[in-house]
């Protein structure tokens, strides 16, 4: 199937993904009185009386909005706010299929870290989360940081921590079969923007015990003065030994590989060079630093990628749902380390002992109950 194509066509068909449905009729006087004025004017007065009444009588608790200055959208880089909208309406789309979340799309035209900021915050009032989505990095960590200091409800940048949730769970079951202990893995990842920052800091997390994260400019080291400071941040929590060189050097006897990065830049000569029982996750779009079959070939073990066309597919989608569900049932003003980890797990533990092998690592986004297990983690992980 031709999906460029069969996705313009839906698009036009249907003139976006989305649309606002009503859950009360207005067929009569009386309902039109009760739903709007004058009786609207009582549940306002009582959230005016006390505001924690606004999630008795609005939606708030279960409202999303998705939050993007189109400046690195999928595969398509800065296309800006317009362009975006398709982007932002599908993942609108997604937390309703998978967690019934009601979330709409927030495009805009700017991309200046406090205008973006300042209007998130104001229209905060109604939402009972925010998911930041497809903002470059440097700015997307200021941007998150900033905006979760100033309102209290969870701000959730997906492009780093929900990829970082689903990594994590695949490894998780990936040291399962092959018997290693996270204090004593290797792991290189390349690609040091949103998600290989955030997959750095979730699997030391975990305990990682050796994490090297290269960049175009190769392995990053905390006396490198060549940084810029998201860098700097990210290699003094990384790289412990100092290692310098290129991608290919590190991977040398690592246990772990994850790409976060451009494709074609990992050959089997690489992968061959790693630790036995390699656990190797290419995940650039559409096309991954190695394809698999070439993985398996030079000797990896295990091998998950981006794409729905192979197995092990590491999608957000997994995690998104599920942390949001958990969170907003919680009520938690922000999503903590703990309560991404909570999800990890229970995202790796989906999968049973018997059914657990090389080739299923990641339960489906299909699987039932996805989003329902992971909800419950993560709400049970809230803490104030």
């Amino acid at each position: 199937m031709d999906y460029y194509k069969e996705s313009l066509k839906m698009h036009e068909e249907h003139r976006g993904k989305m649309e606002v449905a009503s859950k009360v009729k207005v067929t009569n006087k009386d309902d039109l009185s009760t739903a709007y004025t004058p009786g609207v004017a009582e549940p306002c007065r009582k959230i005016h009386e006390n505001p924690e009444d606004v999630y008795k009588y609005t939606n708030k608790s279960n409202t999303v909005a998705v939050i993007s200055d189109g400046s690195a959208v999928l595969g398509l880089g800065n296309i800006g706010g317009l362009a975006s909208i398709p982007v932002m309406d599908g993942k609108s789309l997604l937390f309703k299929e998978f967690a019934g979340i009601d979330a709409f799309p927030v495009c805009l035209e700017t991309q200046d870290v406090d205008e973006i900021v300042n209007i998130a915050k104001n229209i905060a009032p109604t939402l009972g989360g925010i998911n930041l989505e497809d903002i470059a990095a440097p700015r997307c960590f200021e941007i998150e940081r900033k905006l979760q200091e100033q309102v209290d409800i969870p701000v959730f940048h997906d492009d780093q921590h929900g990829t970082a949730v689903v990594v994590t769970a695949a490894i998780m079951n990936a040291l399962k079969i092959t018997g290693k202990q996270w204090k004593n893995v290797k792991v290189v990842i390349n690609g040091a923007g949103a998600a290989g920052t955030a997959i750095a800091r979730m699997l030391l997390a975990a305990g990682a015990g050796d994490v090297i994260v290269c960049d175009q400019i190769g392995v990053l080291a905390k006396d490198d003065d060549r940084l810029n400071p998201a860098q700097e941040e990210l290699a003094r929590m990384t790289n412990q030994n100092l290692v310098r060189g290129t991608l290919a050097d590190v991977m040398k006897g690592a246990d772990v590989f994850v790409g976060v990065s451009a494709p074609r830049i990992v050959n089997e000569e690489m992968i061959a060079s790693m630790a036995k029982d390699a656990i190797v996750f290419p995940m650039a779009n559409p096309e991954p630093e190695i394809m698999p079959d070439l993985a398996k070939k030079a000797g990896a073990r295990i091998v998950g990628t981006g794409r729905s066309d192979f197995p092990n597919q590491i999608n957000n989608v997994l995690a998104f749902p599920g942390i949001f569900k958990g969170a907003l049932e919680a009520r938690a003003k922000r999503i903590t380390e703990d309560m991404k980890i909570a999800a990890a797990r229970a995202l790796a533990d989906i999968i049973t002992e018997d059914e657990l092998c090389e080739e299923y690592i990641i339960p489906s986004a299909f699987h039932p109950g996805v989003a329902d297990a992971v909800a419950e983690a993560v709400a049970g992980a809230w803490k104030e």
